[in-house]
């Protein structure tokens, strides 16, 4: 069992920078892969990106990819997503996922433990 809590959230102008921290609990972090989604209001939770167990393979959504950025540091059991160069499109609750099987994904049912979600907004 994981229990994974997200932090980091909050407003920020277009153009600017947040990082998201997840912090999981349980022994077993290091040999989850580990995801970031989130959901905008009206619309339903959508992939961000995912890294492996290891570090070694991470995976991107198009709307995304080259602004953000995902690593993990097993050793104090974390998760972080850089976010650089923001638009209002991505105001949205980001949410930390934990997926038990090998591999990626960016299906929502293949992740087995989900945090609570951080608030990102973005404003013009």
């Amino acid at each position: 069992q994981a229990q994974l809590v997200e932090s980091g959230g909050g407003l920020v102008q277009a153009g600017g920078s947040l990082r998201l921290s997840c912090a999981a609990s349980g022994r077993s972090f290091s040999t989850y892969q580990m995801g970031w989604f989130r959901q905008a209001p009206g619309k339903e939770r959508e992939f961000v990106a995912t890294i492996s167990w290891s570090g070694g393979s991470t995976y991107y959504a198009d709307s995304v990819k080259d602004r953000f950025t995902i690593s993990r540091d097993n050793s104090k059991n974390m998760v972080y997503l850089q976010m650089n160069s923001l638009k209002p499109e991505d105001t949205a609750v980001y949410y930390c996922a934990a997926m038990r099987r090998s591999g990626l994904s960016t299906m929502r049912s293949a992740y087995d433990y989900w945090g609570q979600g951080t608030q990102v907004t973005v404003s013009s």
